[in-house]
């Protein structure tokens, strides 16, 4: 399938920026079940500084924003061609180690809530059932809602309410796979919904590390695991790591941000 993909992200400021350095994960790399066929980064209010690999791998890229500006508007659109592969990334491959992704971070690390959500799961099923069902679970237990959490959210308070969107969905399931000794890390990227084509926001969903497979994904909030319509863009311990876009200001306050995310399916001209 081939996906092509417009994001925008206008923030408007209260004040004229006298310094501000954004650190931007958007452009997507090729990889199993996904070829880039072409991307391109436009800024308004900010420049390109410097692009770089992370330590996850995630192509990352700095923008300084022009002094004086109250606007800046960052747009990121391509083409990429995508493959069904049932959520299978395969081996691992990065700077950090595999062990790392073992690891708690504050927003994963199970609570009360979370563990109690973890005994309604059968400890004795396969590494794969195990996943699909902690899966369910969390479908079950956590419903899907905007607007009740944000991003400093942790898998502990999103379950102790049980509401969330699908950030807070991969922070449970990432919480309760490295609980079990299951290496995981969180995603961003975009998904082509099935009944619209603009959406606020980009997507999140977990992947787990495992034996003969290697990395799988897991979208807890649809039940499923990722397949063509599906781009995967960032991965780290957590959102933090993986987040579109994070920054620093001085001499201003955000007033105001917009996302528009438009993906949809494209014709490929048959020869």
């Amino acid at each position: 399938m081939r996906l092509s993909v417009r994001h925008t992200s206008r923030y408007r400021f209260s004040e004229p920026v006298v310094h501000a350095l954004q650190r931007l994960r958007l452009t997507p790399k090729s990889t199993q079940g996904q070829e880039i066929v072409e991307w391109s980064m436009h800024y308004d209010g900010a420049e390109e500084e410097l692009e770089y690999d992370d330590q996850h791998h995630n192509t990352t890229t700095l923008v300084a924003v022009e002094p004086g500006a109250q606007e800046v508007v960052i747009t990121c659109s391509g083409t990429v061609d995508t493959h069904d592969h049932a959520g299978v990334i395969g081996s691992h491959a990065g700077h950090l180690p595999l062990w790392s992704f073992l690891s708690q971070t504050k927003l994963t690390r199970p609570g009360p809530s979370v563990r109690s959500l973890m005994k309604k799961l059968d400890n004795s099923l396969g590494p794969l059932d195990y996943l699909h069902a902690l899966s369910q679970t969390i479908r079950d237990e956590v419903e899907y809602r905007t607007g009740e959490t944000g991003v400093t959210t942790t898998a502990e308070q999103a379950a102790e309410q049980g509401r969330g969107v699908c950030q807070d969905h991969a922070h449970i399931f990432i919480g309760v796979a490295r609980q079990h000794g299951i290496p995981a890390r969180y995603v961003s990227g975009y998904l082509m919904m099935n009944d619209r084509i603009d959406q606020e926001a980009t997507h999140a969903w977990a992947e787990t590390h495992v034996e003969g497979l290697g990395w799988v994904g897991f979208d807890i909030s649809n039940g499923i695991s990722p397949d063509q319509r599906y781009i995967r863009v960032a991965t780290g311990r957590d959102y933090r790591d993986a987040a579109p876009i994070t920054g620093i200001s001085f001499g201003t306050t955000t007033e105001d941000l917009r996302v528009d995310v438009a993906v949809e399916q494209q014709q490929v001209d048959q020869q």
